[in-house]
């Protein structure tokens, strides 16, 4: 059995330790690794795209990272209760062709009581940008502690 602190039920700052490792997971791109976080029987909504497990959710993953190229994401806390938190965030990628965009959206994730996420529900929104109207410029990987948050950046 897997547990993956910090558990359930959430206060504000375990919710945004909660926010923080799975913004730090995404940026590292790494599906395998990143799939670990959900549980077995995970259910998913990204957009128009439902995964019913973590193979799926898995799959997805690495189908989005070969298509968004450079992803770079910060993730807010929005709201919280038990065992439940709804975040905000922003990320930077290009695709194949050198077209830039900010993708924009809201998440609400449910959790087990061994800290998995058992449900995540995710709407998103691409906005195409120039190159020179990025926003988010670290290095590939995780989002350094001094880096500006959405709020900041008035995002």
């Amino acid at each position: 059995m897997t547990i993956r602190p910090p558990l359930p039920p959430f206060t504000r700052e375990s919710a945004i330790e909660k926010i923080r490792l799975a913004e730090d997971g995404w940026n590292s791109r790494d599906p395998a690794k990143v799939a670990t976080a959900y549980s077995l029987d995970t259910h998913w909504r990204n957009r128009a795209e439902f995964a019913t497990n973590r193979a799926e959710a898995q799959a997805f993953l690495e189908r989005k990272w070969k298509k968004e190229l450079d992803y770079r994401l910060i993730k807010e806390l929005w709201a919280f209760t038990d065992n439940r938190i709804a975040v905000r965030y922003a990320y930077e990628w290009h695709d194949d062709s050198g077209n830039w965009f900010r993708s924009y959206g809201n998440e609400n994730w449910e959790f087990n009581q061994d800290g998995l996420m058992k449900r995540r529900f995710a709407c998103v929104n691409d906005m195409p940008i120039k190159e020179s109207e990025r926003l988010f410029h670290w290095p590939l990987g995780r989002r350094p502690d001094e880096h500006p948050s959405l709020s900041d950046l008035g995002l």
